[in-house]
């Protein structure tokens, strides 16, 4: 099991290997090489003592030396496509984890303790973000009381219907004021009737993936969660646990709708929704995947928190938070 020690001391890689990039072990080391005109030059040297979680984008060829090398030093190995989706995982602990499992199937299903303290931690992200725009529009006003009120009330909440009802009233309000300048209307997943719920989407499935790679880490059964419920082939506690996660995406789009670095423009529009352009592609995926990089040692440390108190059963108070 990961200690705390691994978290000071050894580091998450993530290697892009979009590009003519290889990877080999030589003397004991991960060498990372790049060809450019028949020429292999080595970018850098990695000892395996040095590493946590080797987090490869890009298609690659896996070797059995690197495999046998992150057994021998317990480094997870987790190789996924450019948009994040995984592809190949693989890590010493994962698998047997048979403890967690049963802890996860017999948690009751209408304890909403932890859905609660999940919800809250979006919420307060969501307040944050809109404090942080400084607007004083009545959209702005009545988001931000919305907010507070839900936050003061969700302690008091146990039905889960109602829970859900306070999350859906609150994220309605929230997007309303967050994007009102760029002619918001609603927010609906997955229809993609207007750009920026398209590129929503797409921020929202690689941080889907991003965070499924680190849960997959203490072998977790994904598709057992504590607020979305058991549904088939969904992957409900990677639902539960973007949702303290979630504000990364909506402050990256927010940023880079005032940059025009995503635009209209940069869809086509085929039988009513809007699509991606091929071309831009890397250009989204790139610009998302930036912004959750920078959160990888928080990502984990909240991971690696939750773990625990799960598997101790640990009050709802020591739970992790994340925050904006």
């Amino acid at each position: 099991m990961f200690t705390n020690k691994d978290i000071e001391f050894r580091s998450i890689f993530v290697i892009n290997c979009i590009e003519k990039r290889n990877l080999r072990v030589s003397n004991g080391e991960l060498l990372l090489e790049e060809e450019k005109n028949s020429v292999k030059n080595t970018l850098t040297k990695m000892p395996f003592q040095k590493i946590l979680v080797l987090f490869i984008v890009g298609h690659i060829t896996i070797t059995t030396a690197l495999i046998d090398k992150c057994k021998k030093y317990n480094v997870a190995l987790i190789v996924v496509k450019p948009n994040l989706r995984p592809v190949f995982f693989w890590s010493n602990m994962a698998e047997a984890n048979y403890l967690l499992k049963e802890k996860q199937y017999k948690f009751d299903k209408n304890n909403i303790s932890i859905a609660k303290v999940v919800v809250e931690n979006k919420i307060k992200n969501q307040l944050k973000l809109l404090e942080k725009t400084r607007k004083c529009d009545e959209y702005t006003k009545v988001a931000i009381q919305i907010c507070k009120e839900a936050l003061s009330e969700i302690e008091n909440i146990e039905d889960y219907y109602q829970l859900m009802g306070t999350e859906g009233f609150v994220a309605k309000h929230f997007f309303q004021a967050y994007f009102q300048q760029y002619n918001w209307k609603k927010r609906m997943p997955r229809v993609k009737t207007d750009f920026i719920n398209a590129t929503l989407d797409i921020g929202y499935t690689i941080l889907f993936n991003y965070i499924e790679c680190f849960v997959r880490m203490f072998g977790f059964d994904i598709y057992v969660g504590i607020y979305h419920r058991l549904w088939f082939k969904r992957k409900s506690l990677i639902c539960d646990l973007i949702e303290p996660f979630r504000c990364i995406i909506e402050n990256t789009l927010r940023n880079a709708l005032n940059r025009k670095q995503c635009k209209e423009s940069d869809f086509n529009i085929v039988k009513n929704e809007y699509i991606l352009k091929r071309e831009n592609n890397i250009v989204y995926q790139q610009l998302f995947f930036k912004s959750l990089i920078e959160h990888k040692q928080e990502v984990f440390k909240y991971i690696q928190k939750y773990y625990r108190a799960f598997m101790q059963g640990q009050s709802t108070k020591n739970y992790p938070q994340f925050t904006v």
